[in-house]
């Protein structure tokens, strides 16, 4: 039979990585995907985190085949359910022996909706966390004492942080999607670090260096459009941003050419942008200008500073390639002139 999965986050904020193995597992296991939005409490919801949380999936390569489905518009539902099951108590909630299925307000408590929604939209098989296994038992005596089936409940490994316990902000640099996003790790490092860790049977560390190093493999392996774009930077830089760490690097680099920082070359590095200038003009292709000021002992130090305004950045001869002739001429020469 099929397996229908179903990846239910709450709309709290961005994408906690926790969730986004969760979302992982579930796609590499399920041949149906439900997005499922669990809002029975409106007062945890942060406007604006549905989006946010599509656009993560969806930065991550995800897809699902139903949904965003919101728990919230389908209320009606829920009550039905409970009124058949359920008792009042003195507050006016709806429960069945301990377990609240309605608050006194009339709105379903996340036990009941998760049980009715599973069944409603025939779930298979549950697969999250194991900070979720707690509630296995109970949703399965909740489905049965309505006369649903349960589906099968599968839990995996938390992601922690360097303290042991999960994955939060305060033991962590990085707790969500976002977070990885803003540091400039591409999505590809993300879901291929995600996909590594597979279905884990017990808890794992957050492992930030293996992260950083799928970085620098991502951005290698990026065609030169995306790369560029990504970078916000023309085509033509890309050569000059395959060794970033990461796209806030490659960000900076792509600036650092564009828009060079005022740098003072000292009057020692004169002889070496002469001669720089001497082989640019006559139309040397950047590798060989490179070699051939190394193998006079050219300062290559000062001549990045007189082209980019630093001393650190790209391999030389691709910022060389990425700069127009006349451009990269015309830098030189204001460094000779400026001293």
């Amino acid at each position: 039979m099929p397996a229908r999965v179903r990846f239910a986050p709450s709309p709290t904020g961005s994408l906690h990585l926790g969730g986004a193995l969760s979302a992982v597992v579930n796609r590499r296991r399920g041949d149906w995907l439900l997005l499922r939005i669990d809002d029975t409490d409106a007062s945890r919801e942060v406007p604006g985190a549905v989006d946010e949380l599509v656009a993560d999936l969806r930065w991550l390569g995800l897809e699902w085949d139903e949904g965003p489905s919101r728990q919230s518009e389908r209320l009606e539902r829920h009550r039905e359910t409970a009124a058949a099951v359920g008792e009042r108590d003195e507050e006016g909630a709806l429960r069945h022996g301990r377990l609240t299925l309605l608050r006194p307000d009339g709105t379903p408590t996340y036990h009941l909706a998760s049980v009715v929604d599973d069944h409603d939209f025939g779930i298979t098989h549950v697969v999250r966390g194991a900070d979720h296994r707690p509630n296995s038992e109970l949703q399965q005596r909740l489905a049965r004492a309505i006369g649903f089936e349960p589906p099968e409940y599968v839990h995996h490994g938390l992601i922690l942080g360097d303290d042991g316990k999960k994955l939060s902000k305060r033991n962590s640099p990085v707790a969500t999607v976002r977070d990885l996003r803003d540091a400039g790790i591409p999505a590809a490092a993300v879901r291929t670090y995600l996909e590594e860790l597979g279905e884990p049977a017990h808890d794992v560390h957050l492992d930030l260096p293996r992260v950083r190093r799928l970085a620098i493999d991502a951005i290698a392996a990026m065609p030169d459009d995306e790369l560029a774009r990504q970078a916000d930077a023309p085509v033509e830089l890309a050569r000059a941003l395959r060794g970033a760490r990461d796209l806030k690097e490659a960000r900076e680099m792509a600036r650092s050419i564009l828009e060079p920082e005022p740098a003072e070359v000292p009057a020692a590095a004169a002889p070496t942008l002469v001669r720089f200038i001497e082989l640019a003009a006559n139309g040397l292709e950047p590798k060989a200008i490179v070699r051939e000021l190394k193998a006079v002992g050219g300062d290559l130090k000062s001549l990045r500073l007189a082209l980019t305004g630093r001393e650190r950045g790209p391999e030389l001869w691709t910022v060389i390639a990425a700069l127009p002739p006349d451009e990269a001429l015309a830098r030189a020469r204001r460094a000779m002139t400026s001293r």
